[in-house]
Parts: C-alpha cells; structure tokens; sequence
C-alpha cells in the first residue's frame, strides 16, 4: 500500500530525480565558488566535494520523504498557504539538521574538531536557501501536473469540437470554434457572426448548439445570444442582481448582453472561474 501509494504521488513531481540528480552537484559546486575565494584544484577538493554531493543527494532523499509524507496527511487542498508553510518549514529543518550533524561528524572523523565557524556563519545560510529553492520546484512541479491532469480531464468530458458547419452560396464551409464571435436569434434565424465581421444562417436552433458548443468557450446570455469567451471584456452589474457583458466596440453585431438575475451566478462561474 505505501508503494503504491508513494508511486502515485511521485508521478506528481515527475521529473523530479533527473532534475535534482543534475542540480545537485551543480548547487555543490555553487556553494564552493560562494563559500572559497582561492580554490585549489587536488585530490583534497575531489573528495571534499565528493562528501558534499552525497550529503546534498541524501539530505533531498529526505525532503523527498517529507513531502510525499505531507502529500498524504496534508494535501494542498483549496487554501494551499497553510501547506506550503508547513512544507518550507519542516523540510528545511529536517535537511539543515541532516546537514549539520553529518558535517560534525565527518569533521570529527577527518581532523578530529568540530566544523569551523565559517560552516555555520555561511555555509548553512546558503544551504537554508537551498532548500527554499528545493520547495519551490516542488511546489512548481505539483501545481503543474494539477493544471495538466485538469485540462485533460476537461478533455475527455468534453467531445472534440470541430467548427460549425454553414452554406453560403454552393460553397459547405466549416467555421472552426476560434473564429466564432457570437450565435443570436434575427427573427426565425441563428446567425453565426465571426470575428471578422462575417454572417453566415444555420440551420439548428440556438438551443441546439447551447448544448453542442464546448462550454469552456461559450456561454449562453439569454434567449437570444451565445457568446465566445474570446470576445468577452468583462461585465456591468445591473439593478436587481442583473449583469450586463461587455464585448470589444469592433464587434458590433446588436447582440442582447443582459443577464438575468438567475444566470448572473454561473456566468461569473464561467467567466471567472478562479475566483
């Protein structure tokens, strides 16, 4: 169950192990031209360097862990603040400890002393940094395969929409959705205006393609007009919870913009849907 589990939850960070497995060595070496003025190159550096990276791979392992831990019992959820404060804090106290108690050791191991003071007046307030860098790739990966997984489910609820097909003349054309301005009802007829000004009639009523328009794009005002998002400025309140859309003056096709009391709420839904 946990590897299944923690298998689930890496795909949401994926490419996480190529990426840190590249950066790793690269923040060591960062840290070495932040921290040494004359760098000599030898065996010493090698194996100095060596240690770092190693801690630097393994003190990630450990923020890995906390975050697929965290990914478990505190999910982002729609208030992500509180977790990606938890997340920075915890993280970076468990990997500068890590940090912290391997460098005493290995000081103790090779020359028999304590870290020197350098270690902790520098070296850990560029790692501490490190780690905020850590988190917000994380973070960056999470928010990303979520906005992917979203639009794809989107996809798949959604049939694929080819365009509306009309007639002019003998001519059978196929108005692709993103040239589409508006549909509204002109007496008995659905007209279909472009955005380049053209007019085309269908044969379908208004109710027909309210229901076969891709939502994310459409939207129906009221029982004369269907609008594309793509023309759409904004929108007036009006008296009595009433809304009005705003469209860009070039479009003027005599479109009724009102919205009534009763559709206002999914409107501002579709409109805005971040909000």
């Amino acid at each position: 169950m946990g590897l299944t589990s923690d298998f689930s939850i890496s795909k949401k960070y994926r490419p996480d192990v190529l990426i840190f497995l590249l950066l790793i060595p690269v923040i060591s070496a960062f840290n070495y031209y932040l921290t040494y003025s004359n760098i000599q190159w030898n065996g010493f550096l090698a194996l100095t360097f060596a240690i770092d990276t190693t801690q630097g791979y393994l003190a990630w392992l450990i923020v890995r862990r906390i975050i697929f831990w965290l990914d478990r019992v505190l999910p982002f959820g729609p208030n992500p603040t509180k977790r990606i404060l938890i997340q920075v804090a915890i993280t970076t106290f468990a990997g500068l400890a890590f940090i912290i108690l391997t460098t005493e050791l290995v000081s103790w191991i090779a020359k028999g002393r304590p870290a020197i003071p350098e270690f902790y007046t520098m070296d850990v307030f560029i790692i501490g940094i490190w780690f905020l860098v850590i988190n917000g790739i994380y973070t960056g990966l999470f928010y990303y395969h979520t906005l992917q997984e979203i639009q794809a489910q989107k996809s798949r609820l959604e049939p694929e929409f080819k365009g509306i097909p009309v007639k002019t003349g003998n001519q059978e054309l196929l108005i692709s959705g993103s040239e589409v301005a508006a549909l509204k009802i002109d007496e008995e007829y659905v007209l279909l205006f472009t955005l380049t000004g053209k007019k085309y009639f269908l044969d379908e009523s208004l109710d027909y393609w309210e229901k076969n328009l891709p939502e994310s794009g459409f939207f129906r005002l009221n029982r004369q007009t269907i609008i594309h998002r793509q023309i759409l400025l904004g929108f007036k309140k009006l008296d009595h919870g009433k809304l009005e859309a705003q469209v860009d003056s070039k479009f003027n096709f005599d479109l009724e913009l009102g919205i009534s009391r009763a559709k206002a709420p999914s409107f501002r839904t579709w409109f805005m849907p971040n909000r």
